[in-house]
C-alpha cells in the first residue's frame, strides 16, 4: 500500500521511503543529527542497508513496516518506521503496532507529522495501539534513552540526546515499560551470599557449567534457542524467535563473540540455563565512523581492528534459566563464573541491559552482585 506525502502549510513534509535516494537519506540522518555528539556510536552503513533489507532480514518473513521521512525546507529532519508484526499478537493477544527506527531534531511539528504517517498507516492494518521504539522486535533494539546521557551505549544498545522523551510525550505517548541498564566492575567485591549460593548449585549432583563450543556451533545454536524461548516465554514484550531469526542474531554475534563470556549450564547432560555476553564492540566501531572503506580503501576496517585490541568493556546481553530448574542457584553459578571469566580475560567490567523494571528478582540479583544502576530506556505507548 503506497502512502503520499503529508504536507502542512509552512511545515513539515512526511514522506515514505519507496527508493534508493529516499533509503539512503533514512540511513544517512542520525549522521547528520549526531555530528559532533561523543556518545554516539554511528552504526556500519552496509549493516543498516542489510537490516532494511526484506530479502536479508529474517522479520520481513513475517512482519512488515513502512519507512518515513520528514523534510523541512527540503532538509532531513526526522525519520520513524511503522511496524506490524503479527506474531506479537499473536503471542501476546493483542492488537499492537510498532514504530520504531526513531529519529528527530528538536522539532516537535516534524514528530507529530511523522506519528500522524505512522499512525495512518498502522490503523489502515486494523491496529489499535502503537508501542515503541522497537526495531523491529523486541528480540531487537528496544526503547528510548531517558537517562545516563554521559556514557556511550554498549553494543546492540540505542543512543539519543535528552529531547526524545519531550518529542514523544508532545506526540501523545506515555510510558508502557522502563528498561533498565546496570553497570559491574572487575574490582567490585563478590557478594558472599552470591558466593555461597553459586558453590551450594555447583556442589549438586550432576551440574556442569562449561563455555560456548565452538567446534559445535550448529548445535549449540538450538541449545541457546530452547533455553531462551523457555526462560523468556512470560516476559513482557517477548515474542519467540523463529529459528532463522536467532540464527540470524547469533551470526551477527559469532563475529564478536569470545566462548569464555558465553557460559552454559547444563543437569545431568541437559542445558538448563546459559548467559551471553559480549565485548563491546562499540568501542572499535566508533573508531570506523560508520564505514569500512573510504576512498577505496580499508580506513575504518583498519582503524576498528585498532580499537578492538583495546575492548575493555563487555556487554551482558541475556542470562535465563529454564524454567523447570529455577531456584537451584544456576543463575547464581553463571554469575560469579562470568565474572572470573571477565577479570582473567582483563575487562575492567560491563553492563547488564537490559532488565525489565518489574522483573524484581533479577534486579535483586543483579544489585546484590554489587551492580549499579546505569541507564534507563523507555518504551512508550499510544492508543491509536
Amino acid at each position: 500500500m503506497r502512502t503520499t506525502a503529508a504536507r502542512t502549510l509552512d511545515g513539515p513534509v512526511v514522506t515514505p521511503v519507496h527508493d534508493r535516494a529516499r533509503r539512503r537519506e533514512f540511513i544517512r540522518l542520525p549522521y547528520q543529527l549526531y555530528r559532533g555528539e561523543p556518545c554516539w556510536v554511528p552504526p556500519l552503513e552496509s549493516e543498516r542497508r542489510a537490516f532494511l533489507n526484506r530479502h536479508k532480514n529474517p522479520f520481513f518473513d513475517f512482519g512488515d513496516a513502512e519507512l518515513f521521512l520528514a523534510h523541512r525546507h527540503g532538509r532531513p529532519v526526522g525519520r520513524i518506521a511503522a511496524v506490524h508484526n503479527p506474531r506479537h499478537n499473536s503471542h501476546h493477544g493483542g492488537n499492537d503496532g510498532f514504530f520504531g527506527l526513531f529519529e528527530c531534531a528538536d522539532d516537535t511539528a516534524a514528530a507529530q507529522a511523522l506519528f500522524e504517517a505512522a499512525g495512518t498507516w498502522l490503523r489502515a492494518r486494523g491496529l489499535t495501539s502503537a508501542l515503541g521504539p522497537v526495531s523491529f522486535s523486541t528480540n531487537g533494539e528496544c526503547g528510548t534513552l531517558v537517562d545516563g546521557f554521559s556514557t556511550a551505549p554498549a553494543v546492540l544498545m540505542p543512543y539519543n540526546p535528552p529531547h526524545h522523551d519531550a518529542l514523544l510525550r508532545a506526540c501523545g505517548l506515555t510510558k508502557a515499560k522502563d528498561l533498565w541498564a546496570w553497570e559491574w566492575t572487575t574490582h567490585t567485591p563478590e557478594d558472599a551470599a552470591v558466593t555461597k549460593v553459586a558453590q551450594w548449585a555447583q556442589r549438586r549432583s550432576g551440574v556442569h557449567v562449561r563455555p560456548l563450543d565452538l567446534r559445535d556451533l550448529d548445535a549449540e545454536e538450538q541449545r541457546l534457542r530452547d533455553i531462551y524461548t523457555d526462560a523468556w516465554e512470560h516476559n513482557w514484550g517477548f515474542v519467540p524467535p523463529t529459528e532463522r531469526e536467532f540464527h540470524h542474531l547469533t551470526t551477527q554475534l559469532r563475529q564478536i563473540v569470545r566462548p569464555e563470556l558465553v557460559l552454559l549450564a547444563e543437569v545431568h547432560g541437559d542445558p538448563a540455563a546459559f548467559c551471553l555476553a559480549v565485548p563491546d564492540a562499540n568501542q572499535a566501531l566508533k573508531a570506523a565512523g560508520g564505514r569500512l572503506t573510504r576512498y577505496g580503501l580499508p580506513i575504518g576496517l583498519v582503524r576498528a581492528a585498532r580499537a578492538a585490541r583495546r575492548i575493555d568493556w563487555c556487554r551482558l546481553i541475556a542470562l535465563g534459566v529454564k524454567a523447570q530448574y529455577r531456584n537451584q542457584g544456576l543463575d547464581a553459578l553463571l554469575y560469579t563464573r562470568l565474572a572470573q571469566a571477565g577479570r582473567q580475560l582483563g575487562y575492567r567490567g560491563g553492563e547488564l541491559s537490559w532488565v525489565l523494571e518489574d522483573n524484581t528478582a533479577m534486579n535483586q540479583a543483579i544489585a546484590r552482585m554489587g551492580a549499579q544502576r546505569s541507564k534507563t530506556y523507555r518504551i512508550y505507548q499510544r492508543p491509536l
